[in-house]
């Protein structure tokens, strides 16, 4: 017999598959990474003839790990990508990482001390920089496998780093440009100084912090005026061995008759002018300040003004120098500033010491105190490149998400200043410049030059390497190979959207913005999406000091308490918070509910406070998607997809037809396509929390507790109830899958896989199309009829809970309609009533009070009424509700004390006194209702 189907026959329908009892995120997850990655899913073809969307991740430090704000913004990013590349687009989503120019080198330089006691200048250039590239060799594939097991679907096969070949080109070509437009110089100019790190370092790796320091009290004596002295306040009196001038404001009539004259430079013996500026402050102080300008930087400006000579007197290693009494020279800044202090204090030129807070600039990789120092260094002229970029943001062509942090991008952009490129480094772009021994001139090439233009061939390159953040400037368009034109650049270019943290608006966003307008006279993005800040529960900012960074993937696959105290060796402040907060280790939560915890706590304007309580909560919503697919599965046996395939294509069949839907089934329908349009809409606005939130609440509240329960009686019903009630089940089911695959893509699907699907939907769930609102299922009517059956079934259920009635106990209910109308809609609907409530309904006209019975009002006129008399023990429970009120009264009173505490709404964080608000409301309206209740039972 031939096992063929007869022509013209529809298939029989197959077996359908099952699921396992519980859902093992451990077990499903690198099953389908792998699936995906070797198929090609998260590939995307510049030739495809499909509407592009691109973005590119934020390059991760090569040696780094991923900590919650990657896993924030990827997955963000992954969101969108997935979601559009559901919609057809041609997705592509960029990965790459960046050399960190400090952070790696001084990793390395680390490592080589403690291995073999050397410096890298014991081995020389060449051999320490083979050093860098073997560590980075050995630690770049950690963050990339960290991001494959979160599900990240990145197109792996255009990985990239900012030091590989293609880059490389780029940034040369970049410098060679923009110094050919004029605008990269050399010049000797005052810049942060790390003695530790040997290098010039931004004013954005800077940290300054407030610190106990003092202020002193130097006095200076008038030239030619013996006994007259001028008194200056600072907080470095050793630096005033850099003095070349004292200031005071013009219009302060109390140094009127100085101003030009000179003064005499306690400790030294020389002279310094007194000049007349702006800057200065006469309500401070003495309101005359002494002018560093090798060492301060308002004071750098103020000696360009007036036209002060420099004097450098601090080296590379924090130590004074310079032409300077002899005494001084070689001691370090802190040392030499107790000396000084005492000399001044002997000669009589010590006034007053008061302790006082400092804002001490510290560098942002080795906590060392920055010293502004005056060198020579490559700078690149960011005004007339800000411009551009400021025009762009202002005429909408890139807009800041949320809108907030416009205000913080412009007022740093409108005051710009010169960046400093150049960095005393070993591992980075080495500067393409080749001074001339002969002459003295500086050659700027993209290759290695062979001779100077005065005929030489004695040059030797610059030993700077740029600053980490210049090659990342391009990384938009240098990823997609730029300088050159190619296919990649044309189909990618600009990207849809960045998504990045707010602290590096300048660091990053702003210099992309600039380079991009530069050199590709386009904007790199259109749109910023900045993200919250991840904190621990409490709220405070996770660092390695506070020793509460908690590890995305122990979150992912769990952790003991013992790895996570071996994880902490050598941090203290790791090992108590682990102590204090995860003394029974982490459960494995899976990469789902992480991600889903990530995204539905994604507000505008609100840090995260991640707890494991609330990834547990999601990973409690993971495990109910998976009993609701394995329950529908369980009663799907013998479902024709392909039969049920044009059902519901043209909209809600009609009445008279054979697969006419219940009211439950054109509800949730209705439902469905409503979520489907909010998710769509809220993605499309960032708004991650609502598209979350809105599938959780409809898989749960709706789909879950309130449509499968309805339906089981379907299940048993005769052939084509069940046939119509496993078609619309399928049909929700799957297209919640859709729905929520951008955000959970693991586990939707390996349920997604065993669900029944017509012949012409095949193949993974990443690359099916995403749900769109069908106008033709949206049934007003349906909404608003399910909503009076469920608010009736609701009020029972509330009744029930405030009277202790056991769930599973069937009672009776009257329902008191005020219109016939409403009577003959919930007449139509009291079979389901019944049964999902446990309930004996009748429905009824208004009436009299029943004594002794349970009232809640439903609708707005719509009455339900339990009588309790034979339910429950109403003396006693008169007794415990009166103690309930008891409670919600005393909860009340502490929560309004606390709120009445000015200290505390001074200092708590903003999260939390919401919350007490949102307590005191709760507990407020439990009191109005026991108190109800009470008066009920009368």
């Amino acid at each position: 017999m031939s096992n063929s189907t007869p022509p013209n026959q529809t298939p029989p329908p197959t077996t359908t598959p099952s699921l396992p009892k519980q859902y093992v995120a451990s077990d499903v997850e690198p099953h389908w990474l792998s699936t995906w990655l070797d198929s090609g899913a998260f590939h995307a073809d510049e030739n495809a003839a499909k509407a592009p969307f691109a973005v590119t991740l934020p390059p991760p430090n090569v040696t780094g790990a991923l900590h919650m704000g990657h896993a924030l913004g990827s997955t963000i990013q992954d969101i969108l990508v997935r979601w559009r590349r559901m919609q057809g687009r041609n997705a592509m989503w960029m990965p790459g990482t960046d050399h960190a120019g400090i952070a790696t080198q001084m990793l390395v330089e680390k490592d080589l001390r403690a291995r073999e006691g050397k410096s890298r200048h014991d081995i020389g250039r060449e051999a320490f920089l083979e050093r860098v590239w073997t560590w980075k060799e050995k630690h770049s594939g950690r963050i990339e496998e960290q991001m494959k097991l979160m599900g990240f679907s990145l197109d792996w096969e255009r990985q990239r780093f900012t030091m590989d070949d293609g880059a490389s080109e780029s940034v040369r070509e970049d410098f060679v440009r923009l110094h050919e437009q004029g605008l990269i110089y050399r010049a000797n100019r005052l810049v942060n100084w790390c003695s530790d790190c040997r290098t010039a370092v931004s004013d954005l790796e800077v940290n300054n912090i407030e610190e106990q320091g003092s202020l002193w009290e130097l006095k200076y004596e008038v030239a030619g005026e013996p006994g007259r002295f001028i008194t200056v306040a600072t907080t470095r009196p050793e630096t005033l061995l850099g003095d070349t001038g004292v200031a005071v404001h013009p219009d302060d009539e109390r140094y009127t008759d100085i101003i030009g004259k000179t003064l005499k430079l306690p400790l030294c013996d020389r002279e310094i002018p007194v000049v007349a500026d702006t800057f200065v402050d006469p309500e401070f102080g003495s309101g005359a300040v002494k002018v560093t300008p090798a060492h301060d930087f308002n004071d750098f400006e103020c000696g360009q003004r007036c036209a002060l000579d420099s004097r450098s007197i601090v080296d590379h290693d924090g130590k004074l120098c310079g032409d300077i009494p002899e005494k001084y020279i070689g001691l370090h800044v802190d040392e030499a500033r107790k000396v000084i202090v005492a000399d001044l204090g002997a000669s009589g030129n010590l006034g007053e010491i008061e302790d006082y807070k400092v804002s001490r600039g510290r560098c942002d990789r080795s906590n060392t105190v920055i010293e502004p120092i005056l060198s020579e260094q490559w700078w690149v002229n960011t005004e007339p490149l800000a411009k551009r970029a400021i025009e762009a943001v202002e005429d909408g062509r890139t807009k800041f998400v949320p809108e907030l942090w416009t205000k913080t991008y412009m007022h740093w952009m409108k005051n710009i200043k010169p960046w400093c490129i150049s960095r005393q480094l070993w591992w980075g772009h080495r500067i393409p410049a080749w001074y001339c021994d002969a002459c003295g001139e500086a050659t700027v090439a993209g290759e290695t030059p062979t001779s100077c233009a005065c005929g030489s061939d004695k040059l030797r390159q610059d030993t700077d390497v740029l600053d980490t953040w210049f090659s990342s400037a391009l990384w938009p368009f240098s990823t997609l190979g730029w300088p050159e034109k190619t296919r990649a650049l044309k189909a990618f270019y600009p990207n849809a959207v960045l998504v990045t943290a707010p602290d590096i608006i300048f660091f990053w966003v702003a210099r992309m913005m600039m380079m991009g307008l530069n050199f590709m006279d386009e904007v790199p993005f259109e749109t910023v999406y900045l993200t919250p800040v991840v904190t621990d529960e409490n709220g405070e900012k996770m660092s390695k000091t506070k020793g509460n960074v908690i590890d995305p993937l122990n979150i992912v696959h769990g952790a003991t308490f013992d790895e996570l105290m071996e994880s902490a060796t050598g941090n203290p402040a790791a090992q108590k918070f682990v102590k204090k907060n995860m003394s029974k280790g982490i459960s494995a939560m899976g990469s789902d509910a992480l991600r889903f915890s990530l995204a539905a706590m994604t507000m505008p304007g609100r840090n995260i406070r991640i707890s494991m309580e609330r990834v547990e909560g999601y990973r409690n919503f993971v495990n109910k998607l998976w009993n609701a697919s394995r329950f529908s599965l369980m009663n799907l046996e013998g479902f024709d997809a392909n039969r049920f395939a044009n059902v519901l294509r043209d909209g809600t069949p009609s009445a008279e037809s054979e697969n006419a839907l219940d009211l439950p089934q054109r509800w949730i329908l209705s439902r469905l396509q409503r979520v489907a349009a909010e998710v769509d809409s809220a993605l499309g606005e960032f708004r991650f929390s609502e598209a979350a939130n809105a599938l959780y609440h409809f898989v749960w509240g709706e789909l879950c507790d309130w449509y499968i329960e309805m339906s089981k009686p379907s299940f048993r019903g005769e052939e084509q109830k069940r046939f119509v009630a496993q078609g619309v089940l399928v049909t929700v089911l799957e297209t919640a899958l859709r729905l929520l695959h951008p955000i959970i893509p693991f586990v939707t699907e390996e349920i997604w896989q065993k669900l029944p699907k017509p012949s012409e939907v095949s193949g993974a769930l990443v690359n099916v199309l995403y749900p769109q609102a069908h106008e033709g299922l949206i049934d007003e009517a349906a909404e608003r009829d399910m909503g009076l059956v469920r608010d009736v079934i609701v009020a029972a259920r509330t009744l029930r809970a405030t009277y202790n009635v056991p769930p599973a106990q069937r009672i009776a209910i009257e329902v008191r309609v005020p219109s016939e109308e409403c009577r003959e809609v919930l007449i139509g609907r009291k079979s389901i009533i019944e049964s999902v409530g446990r309930l004996d309904v009748t429905i009824c006209e208004k009436g009299d009070h029943v004594p002794q019975s349970a009232k809640a009002i439903v609708g707005g006129d719509i009455e339900v009424i339990v009588p309790l008399a034979g339910l429950v023990d109403i003396d006693a429970e008169k007794d415990r509700i009166r103690k309930e009120i008891g409670k919600a009264e005393k909860e009340v009173s502490g929560i309004e004390k606390k709120l009445g505490n000015e200290k505390f709404l001074a200092r708590a964080p903003e999260e939390v006194v919401e919350e007490q608000y949102r307590r005191l409301a709760e507990e407020k309206q439990r009191g109005r209702l026991l108190a109800e209740a009470l008066e009920f039972l009368a």
